[in-house]
């Protein structure tokens, strides 16, 4: 009898965490599409940025911008993680944060010093629970990202880089490729290459992007000059940029929770059903023993 009570209690307690798991993922099935659609809608305007760009780069690359020119030497990385401000999302923070680390790891044999950025509580707990605290961080708005976020770090990046203090940026985070799937993206932010300029819409897997021919763009008279205008698109392009890898990063935590939490859901169905054909083996056994004893007890009279 004690072995199913306490059967008892785990199904119980199962119970309660596959509602638990059921609402986050009907939450999550709800938040989904208003993400997906803030995305979608911060996209017209990064691409028409990026053509805009894209027209005065072809009048005018000008590689001795500070944004564009790359540095003769590498001794300084700085990474942007974007990640979330809560867990019960499968991968979507340990990975790109073990990717991020072993980077850093491979950096530091070269001789080469790295720093990281952090978006979400989790990855900035854990590179400072390892003595790699972010030389910036933010939490609480994983979910809502704010262009004050996204202007933050782009100030801090682009200032940084002008400056020398670090000679690439790289940016990682997860891009929500519809409702139900999400891939990780680890992007360079600087220095911004031609290529970037040129394919607004750019695929992003090498295989892909070896497959697309140079675009041709419409000659342009420009007041004042290609490279003055350059220098003050380059800016504007950088925070759509991270606000719009910002804004990608929230739909695809929703989408990743509600996969996982779908995934807890089906598990715990799993483990309940096993549970429920032991606590029926187990409690037949316990009839059968009582039934034994009773007839043993009967016999045991009939002989006296």
């Amino acid at each position: 009898m004690a072995n199913l009570r306490e059967i008892s209690r785990r199904m119980s307690s199962i119970k309660s965490t596959m509602q638990i798991t059921r609402t986050m993922e009907m939450i999550s099935t709800a938040r989904i599409r208003k993400a997906l659609d803030r995305a979608e809608q911060a996209e017209p305007y990064k691409d028409a940025v990026t053509r805009m760009l894209a027209n005065v780069a072809s009048a005018g690359f000008d590689a001795s911008q500070p944004l564009l020119a790359k540095h003769a030497e590498e001794k300084h990385v700085l990474y942007v993680l974007i990640a979330s401000d809560r867990g019960l999302a499968g991968g979507f923070n340990i990975s790109p944060q073990r990717e991020v680390e072993h980077e850093m790891t491979k950096l530091a044999a070269k001789g080469v010093k790295s720093s990281v950025i952090t978006c979400g509580r989790k990855p900035t707990e854990y590179f400072t629970y390892r003595d790699s605290a972010p030389v910036m961080s933010f939490v609480g708005i994983s979910s809502e990202p704010n262009m004050d976020e996204a202007d933050r770090i782009a100030s801090y990046c682009m200032e940084g880089y002008a400056c020398g203090d670090f000679d690439r940026v790289v940016l990682v985070y997860w891009h929500a490729k519809n409702r139900v799937e999400q891939t990780q993206v680890v992007e360079q932010l600087l220095p911004i290459t031609k290529e970037q300029l040129t394919m607004p819409n750019k695929p992003r897997t090498p295989e892909a992007l070896g497959k697309i021919d140079a675009k041709t763009y419409t000659d342009f008279a420009f007041d004042p000059s290609p490279e003055e205008v350059l220098g003050q698109l380059l800016p504007a392009y950088f925070r759509t940029v991270i606000f719009h890898a910002l804004l990608d990063s929230a739909a695809a935590e929703h989408g990743a929770r509600r996969r996982a939490m779908q995934s807890a859901t089906d598990n715990a169905k799993e483990v309940l059903g096993n549970l429920g054909r032991t606590y029926n083996r187990e409690r037949q056994g316990a009839i059968t023993t009582e039934l034994n004893e009773i007839i043993g007890g009967a016999s045991a009279l009939e002989d006296n």
